[in-house]
């Protein structure tokens, strides 16, 4: 844009330029009007030079350049000199202008020829040409400058001269890293990239970002992240606004979001994210144009922390348990104190029941299908094999209001009204472990039907075991505000589980 201003500005200018030497403009000499007949009548104006504004124009675009320009008449006289060619060279436009070429004053002389050669090219050629050389500033230091010279037409076609438009080779170096980069980090990055404007809706998207919202590159333009996260979007307008604010903040940080698909929500992601405010350099001021947001997926990445910081906890609390039940002289103590260093950081409650006699039948009868939850029995009386329900009754039992330490209920032996195919029956008869939930939307009265305390959502039942016999069944329980029991906590509830009924069986509490 600048290269094609200044050719038709200085195409115009040469055209125009009067031989006797007046001011532009002017025909017959200075002070003389343009012929033509005199205007009358009341909207007279006095007669000015024609071209007068145009000149003016001129003059204004060639020193509001951003680049350096300087132009050739044919016979190589220095026609043109902008502000920004005198500021890049030290040389002013008064002494610049009407000097016969470069020569011995902004050039030196071993470099003049190839300078005249590529100015003579691009009056010959057709479009612009582009070159490096070395001036010479007026304090007599050289600089490299990348040039863009293209020959200037008189009205008639006839070639007038040449005009050239340069920076400094670094500038545009500069410039040419800057535009590289911009399009690696769209096409080849490995990690997302995506500007949002000062609206919060992206406005560029690349590919990898893309591919981690799940939509097309231009699905997601102009679009409030809200359409396509269902969580973690509050997080991210508020870092975006803060970084038009205030700027880049001093670390990356690390948010979780959770992608939409359709009605359905995905699992959540954790996304490594960093921001850098965009500013425009034309500005007096720098005034914000947006936020870059580069991010990378590091879902796995946290998940394998955290499991590894859960299994180091865990560890440690089954570790303290341990030293601590060895100072219990009372072997049913040993098993509460087991049993409140499990609740740390894992359920919210948690209850003991141990197995009596069993009733006669039909007392207590169990559905095989319910009790086993459609696993086949074992032959030959193993795990599976159909038996009666046990009695069971509770032993210990987490307070279910306030936080406190698990004590030992009095042994009355009433059993525990569980009814036909509770989990705690399940986990005896399948001598494992046996999870339960209520869902997203739990039913009312659910935790009451299976005699567990209000609130409760999820469950996990495991069995006591010690010297090859089953004791009983203990009994974990989280609120709404706990996710469900997965694999790794059923393995860890199967390890206090074991050392619960370790103690219980030294004390003999199972009444064997």
């Amino acid at each position: 844009m600048t290269a094609s201003s200044a050719s038709s500005a200085s195409s115009a200018s040469s055209s125009r330029r009067p031989a006797s030497g007046g001011p532009p403009g002017s025909v017959d000499g200075p002070g003389q009007a343009a012929s033509g007949p005199p205007r009358t009548g009341v909207d007279t104006e006095p007669d000015r030079p024609p071209d007068a504004d145009d000149s003016g124009l001129l003059a204004a675009l060639l020193d509001g350049m951003d680049a350096a320009l300087m132009a050739f008449a044919a016979d190589g006289t220095v026609t043109h000199w902008n502000h920004e060619a005198a500021r890049i060279l030290g040389w002013t436009p008064q002494e610049a202008v009407g000097r016969p070429g470069l020569t011995g004053w902004a050039v030196r002389a071993e470099d003049a020829e190839g300078l005249q050669s590529a100015l003579a090219a691009a009056m010959r050629g057709p479009g612009r040409q582009v070159h490096d050389f070395a001036l010479l500033t007026k304090d007599g230091h050289r600089v490299l400058v990348r040039t863009q010279s293209s020959a200037v037409h008189a009205a008639d076609g006839r070639v007038a001269g040449v005009y050239c438009a340069f920076s400094e080779s670094h500038t545009q170096l500069d410039l040419e890293r800057a535009v590289a980069l911009s399009e690696a980090l769209f096409e080849d990055a490995t990690w997302g990239v995506v500007l949002i404007d000062a609206d919060l809706r992206p406005a560029v998207v690349n590919g990898h970002a893309a591919r981690a919202f799940g939509r097309g590159r231009t699905a997601l333009l102009g679009r409030p992240l809200g359409d396509v996260l269902a969580q973690g979007v509050e997080e991210l307008e508020n870092a975006f606004q803060h970084v038009l604010a205030e700027g880049a903040p001093p670390a990356i940080a690390e948010l979780w979001v959770t992608l939409r698909d359709g009605e359905c929500e995905l699992p959540r992601r954790c996304w490594r994210s960093g921001f850098v405010r965009l500013a425009s350099p034309l500005a007096e001021e720098p005034v914000p144009l947006g936020v870059a947001w580069l991010f990378q997926d590091v879902t796995e990445l946290k998940r394998t922390e955290q499991d590894g910081s859960l299994l180091r906890f865990r560890a440690h609390q089954l570790h303290r348990a341990g030293r601590a039940a060895a100072e219990c002289p009372d072997p049913a103590e040993a098993a509460a104190v087991h049993l409140d260093f499990a609740l740390a950081g894992f359920a919210d409650h948690a209850l003991v029941d141990l197995a009596r006699t069993p009733a006669p039948a039909p007392y207590g009868a169990v559905d095989a299908d319910a009790a086993w939850d459609a696993d086949p029995p074992a032959p030959d009386g193993g795990p599976g094999a159909p038996a009666r329900a046990p009695r069971l009754v509770r032993a210990l039992a987490s307070p279910a209001g306030a936080p406190g330490p698990s004590e030992a209920v009095p042994a009355a032996g009433i059993p525990v009204a569980y009814a036909v195919g509770h989990p705690a029956f399940q986990a005896y008869a399948r001598r494992g472990s046996v999870r339960a939930s209520a869902g997203q939307d739990p039913a009312e009265g659910w935790a009451a039907a299976r005699n567990w305390p209000d609130g409760t959502v999820h469950g996990l039942c495991v069995v006591l075991r010690s010297r090859g016999r089953t004791l009983g069944v203990a009994t974990f329980l989280r609120m709404p505000a706990r996710r469900p029991f997965d694999r790794a906590d059923a393995d860890y509830a199967e390890e206090v589980a074991a050392r619960v009924a370790a103690a219980l069986d030294l004390a003999g509490a199972a009444g064997v």
